[in-house]
């Protein structure tokens, strides 16, 4: 078997420098710091409730100002674009804050917690006619371009399965047991898998799912199954996801032709090799390429100031459509498992 194509993604520290503003400095927004080391993006301002907070973070990740209200941060003149970092459940009023100020912005998934309220951050943004992109940052990385062109050339045949999976054993985190906080497996784990599906296949037409629920009512354990796919009309695709344990992360392509996985000592949404296997029993194997770990958040960074340097209206490596698209099916899976969250 011929040598997988190579990665199409440019280095990070050619995107065009932009001024960053971080909504909420928890943890994500601590690896967005450091992997913005390998850009000359630039973050100016940091804001949180707790001042505290946001002055811990700037000394830290030697930041110039804070503020302690997001109102603050997002009226900033200096900044060019908000990284909104807060919880899922407060993503559509901070995304439309930052919308308001007429910042770009790049969101943190899950987008918000459900359909009706990406469409309404969507349609703002659209409106303003400023960038925002979902943070799903495998799409942005080198390992994803490369599955992007398998599947583009054919390689695989045609798709007959897809399966992906994400556990981890978080169920003692406070806001994951939080319906208020739109806590469960789904929107904070399940998210990789739904939104590795929709990569692959698109929007299914058709979605059957399973669940148990914690006694506060949010989902520790979902498995779904998906068919009625235009791309692939025979296809059907599959993930699970819980809170109360751990799986390896994998995901796997099956086509007529041959298969493709995305296995190994890191999740599949992680910088790593892709592997196709031929059913005659050839393989090639992708060398691991690009930064590693959570270094790789760069690549969305550099992405989204590349579409703001070029004028563009959103990403073609992770659509506005798609979102909306990826937050409605994992609504018909909350539907069927059962789990409402409060204001739905």
């Amino acid at each position: 078997m011929t040598d997988l194509p190579a990665s199409r993604i440019p280095d990070p520290y050619e995107a065009p420098p932009l001024r960053w503003g971080v909504l909420a400095p928890g943890g994500i927004a601590g690896r967005m710091a450091e992997a913005l080391h390998r850009t000359r993006q630039r973050i100016v301002a940091v804001g949180s409730r707790s001042r505290e907070r946001a002055e811990t973070y700037a000394s830290r990740y030697e930041v110039e100002r804070t503020y302690d209200s997001y109102d603050a941060l997002v009226a900033d003149p200096d900044i060019d674009i908000v990284y909104v970092a807060s919880p899922h459940s407060a993503h559509h009023a901070h995304a439309l804050l930052a919308i308001a100020a007429g910042k770009h912005l790049l969101v943190e998934k899950s987008f918000t917690r459900n359909a009706s309220e990406a469409a309404e951050v969507a349609a703002a943004a659209r409106a303003a006619k400023v960038v925002c992109v979902e943070a799903m940052w495998p799409r942005f990385g080198p390992r994803f371009d490369i599955v992007r062109q398998v599947l583009a050339e054919g390689l695989l045949g045609e798709i007959v399965t897809v399966h992906a999976d994400h556990n981890q054993p978080i169920a003692h985190v406070p806001r994951m047991q939080d319906p208020g906080l739109a806590g469960g497996a789904l929107l904070d784990l399940g998210i990789y898998p739904v939104s590795f599906l929709s990569f692959v296949l698109g929007t299914p037409s058709r979605v059957a799912a399973l669940g148990t629920l914690t006694d506060r009512g949010v989902d520790e354990t979902i498995s779904a199954v998906a068919s009625g796919y235009a791309s692939a009309q025979g296809a059907l695709a599959s993930m699970t996801t819980s809170m109360g344990t751990r799986s390896a992360a994998t995901a796997t392509i099956c086509g007529t032709e041959a298969r493709l996985e995305l296995v190994g000592q890191m999740p599949f949404y992680r910088p790593g090799p892709v592997r196709v296997v031929r059913w005659d029993g050839t393989a090639a194997e992708s060398p691991e390429t690009g930064l590693c770990g959570t270094d790789a958040l760069a690549y969305e960074a550099a992405h989204v100031a590349q579409l703001v340097a070029d004028g563009a209206c959103q990403s073609p490596l992770m659509p506005l459509d798609e979102t909306i698209s990826i937050m409605g099916t994992m609504d018909e899976i909350r539907r069927q498992v059962g789990v409402i969250l409060p204001g739905e």
